[in-house]
């Protein structure tokens, strides 16, 4: 019998607390292998909170999270060794050219020089960047520096991808390069859980986490959410499921 593939990532039963204020209460849900999956929630919901405890800038208080079936609690290098993250605050250093950033990323991977090089050029020819390479950061555009960002998270091959609202501020050509660039990835086996605000990035065959004041309220394809919230479209879907919820919690 053929073994059954763990998600690409678990999280399970995750609570998040800062002093008195509940950022994430008994979160639950998985990203299956290579998918596009939509961790979709308004700003102050949670996203940030949930992608620092899965590459353990903080520590998790309540829960388990799994990568690929490994408990980043107890086995966080094996872990954390296949994703690749790309944060909301820019990351870059802006007086180093393109490729230095790359080749200083990639020395922290332990990844020897000639190896770097060739896979620096390898994602920027990818991301149509390889002409910028000599560049200084500061002389790329917006959108440009989020593509360098995405490029330098993917040098170590990394099998999951972490997007934390990634096109924010960006212009209309550029968020569409950038989705276009990310969802061809994952036609090549990348799982990738892209955190967004921006409900118009979320088409009908994306796989959607809808997080609402640190709770899951849906999770499935979009198609399958707007049909459960009886509703015309994924926009419709979330307002509706939202007002719900807090007037739910009026009540209660």
């Amino acid at each position: 019998m053929k073994a059954v593939e763990p998600p690409t990532l678990a999280i399970e039963g995750v609570s998040h607390r800062y002093g008195m204020r509940q950022a994430l209460i008994d979160v639950t849900f998985s990203v299956p292998p290579s998918t596009f999956t939509v961790l979709l929630g308004l700003n102050g919901a949670g996203k940030s909170t949930l992608f620092s405890l899965t590459t353990r800038l903080y520590a998790i208080q309540h829960g388990r999270i799994r990568i690929f079936g490994h408990d980043i609690a107890r086995q966080s290098s094996e872990a954390l060794r296949m994703v690749g993250i790309v944060f909301q605050p820019r990351t870059l250093d802006i007086d180093l050219s393109v490729a230095q950033n790359l080749m200083y990323h990639a020395a922290l991977h332990g990844i020897d020089k000639q190896t770097a090089r060739a896979r620096s050029n390898d994602v920027l020819a990818r991301l149509h960047l390889l002409d910028r390479a000599d560049d200084k950061v500061r002389n790329l555009s917006g959108g440009q520096t989020r593509q360098v960002e995405i490029a330098r998270a993917l040098l170590h091959w990394p099998r999951l991808l972490l997007l934390d609202e990634p096109t924010v501020g960006l212009d209309i050509k550029s968020r569409a390069n950038i989705l276009e660039h990310v969802r061809r990835m994952v036609e090549e086996g990348i799982s990738v859980l892209w955190a967004t605000h921006l409900i118009d990035e979320v088409t009908v065959d994306d796989h959607v986490i809808l997080l609402h004041q640190g709770r899951v309220l849906a999770a499935g394809t979009a198609a399958r959410i707007v049909e459960l919230a009886g509703a015309r479209d994924i926009r419709s879907a979330f307002i509706r499921l939202t007002q719900a919820s807090e007037a739910a919690d009026e009540v209660s």
